[in-house]
């Protein structure tokens, strides 16, 4: 007992000695607390109220033996590593410090290493989770079968879930935000009539949403622009959704929705648009895609394709290799998922027989979203363990929260692209001006009332 409290106790001012080395270099807003209670400040001027938890040694020496993102990942998702204080976002952004691993750099070896010698055999807490996809995560070799597993995996997670964090429609992509102090319900509410606005729909006019997610978009454009409106989904849980959604407004004459691969759709549609489900199909399967979009329509139909990207590399041998947070994120968020670059899918498109008639970035605005997705699901936190387990919650906390700090730092980007079938030799469709975009016509002055 008594050579175990002495090695306790050597861990423990072990570990002091590093966490206040690093506050020297560091300097941030957030304390360090340990096992056994003790609180260590990681900058001069800490918030009281923030602080990062270990819950034992064998944490840290988890983590020296196999210093890897998916290790100190599963350490948290596990509970063994606790962010305390705040809401996940307003934390990460009181513990950044820039340049902080070159900064981490100019602590000595000879420190660093009898700080960690004492947790190298430390024994390690179990950190196996339940929820990882155990097929082919980058989906590059996908069979067609494949397609609706990976999109169950993130979508059947819970419909009860999603709706403790998403706007009242269920809109689970970027919202539009008018003005930056503007409600998420607000900003979904513009997204949606931004879409059909590009649209340019008209009553009467036949609408495929491909990916509709909780049928949001099929039943506005319903109800605000008189079209008739089909979905299709890979999600069961989503169908089921918005068959009720569709039933309890009404609109079972002008929506229906069914559950089928887009690489299955035949019929003609005068407007297609797939809202966030682009990162889906995977770079290899683009043209397939497009092709398939540009069967179901007429010469000047309009296509709003609207997709996370990430910024281009010099080749796309360099832009498709993966590192270890994008293995991570096919692994337990989104297996099968592949971001493409803008300039690509620009190409995709015109090289299958679409010409380019909008490109809008809309990066800041999913920033914004993302942080209001990650913030509400904190405040709903006991809720939602109650639904998913503490497993999830975790996962899908430091998921939305994530999503929101890359699209800050541009490492991610979102871009909503309106193409038009071509014609050859024959003139462009479209309106001279983008005034109908923003014109404040009676129509969308009598749909602003209706989202306040």
């Amino acid at each position: 007992m008594f050579g175990r409290d002495r090695r306790s106790e050597k861990q423990l001012s072990a570990a002091q000695h590093l966490i206040e080395q690093l506050a020297g270099q560091l300097n941030s807003r957030v304390s360090v607390k340990l096992w056994d209670g003790r609180m260590i400040p990681l900058g001069e001027n800490v918030d009281p109220n923030l602080h990062l938890s270990i819950s034992g040694p064998g944490v840290i020496g988890s983590l020296v033996r196999r210093p890897t993102p998916e290790n100190l990942l599963k350490h948290y998702a596990r509970g063994h590593i606790g962010f305390h204080g705040a809401d996940l976002h307003t934390f990460i952004e009181a513990l950044y410090v820039r340049d902080s691993r070159k900064r981490s750099r100019n602590i000595r070896k000879s420190t660093l290493f009898r700080s960690l010698l004492p947790f190298l055999f430390e024994s390690a807490k179990n950190v196996d989770v339940d929820h990882e996809y155990q097929g082919d995560i980058t989906g590059r070799k996908r069979e067609k079968a494949e397609n609706k597993d990976f999109i169950q995996f993130h979508y059947d997670v819970s419909n009860d879930f999603y709706e403790l964090f998403l706007d009242k429609e269920m809109v689970y992509t970027c919202g539009y935000f008018t003005d930056w102090d503007n409600s998420l319900e607000q900003a979904q509410f513009d997204k949606l009539d931004m879409i059909c606005r590009k649209l340019q729909l008209k009553p009467g006019e036949t609408f495929l949403d491909i990916g509709f997610g909780w049928g949001s978009l099929l039943c506005h454009a319903a109800k605000h622009y008189g079209v008739k409106a089909h979905g299709v989904t890979l999600a069961e849980n989503q169908v089921s959704y918005t068959e009720n959604k569709i039933r309890e407004q009404g609109l079972e004459r002008q929506v229906t929705v069914e559950l089928k691969d887009y690489a299955d759709l035949e019929g003609q549609f005068d407007k297609v648009a797939s809202i966030g489900m682009y990162e889906h199909i995977g770079i290899d399967n683009l043209n397939g895609f497009v092709q398939r979009v540009n069967s179901l329509m007429p010469k000047h139909g309009l296509f709003m394709l609207h997709g996370i990207t990430r910024p281009a590399k010099e080749t796309m041998k360099k832009f498709r290799r993966q590192n270890a947070e994008r293995r991570l994120l096919n692994k337990y968020i989104f297996p099968g998922g592949e971001l493409d670059h803008v300039g690509h899918m620009i190409q995709s498109l015109e090289c299958n027989g679409f010409e380019v008639a909008d490109v809008e970035g809309w990066r800041n605005h999913y920033m914004q979203t993302c942080k209001l997705w990650s913030q509400r699901l904190h405040e709903r936190r006991e809720e939602a363990i109650g639904f998913v387990g503490e497993e999830k919650y975790r996962m899908w906390l430091l998921y939305l929260t994530g999503c929101s700090l890359a699209f800050k730092n541009g490492g991610a980007r979102l871009y909503q692209v309106l193409v038009e079938k071509q014609a050859k030799k024959e003139p462009s469709g479209m309106p001279p001006t983008r005034e109908h975009l923003y014109q404040d016509n009676q129509h969308y002055s009598a749909n602003q009332r209706r989202a306040a």
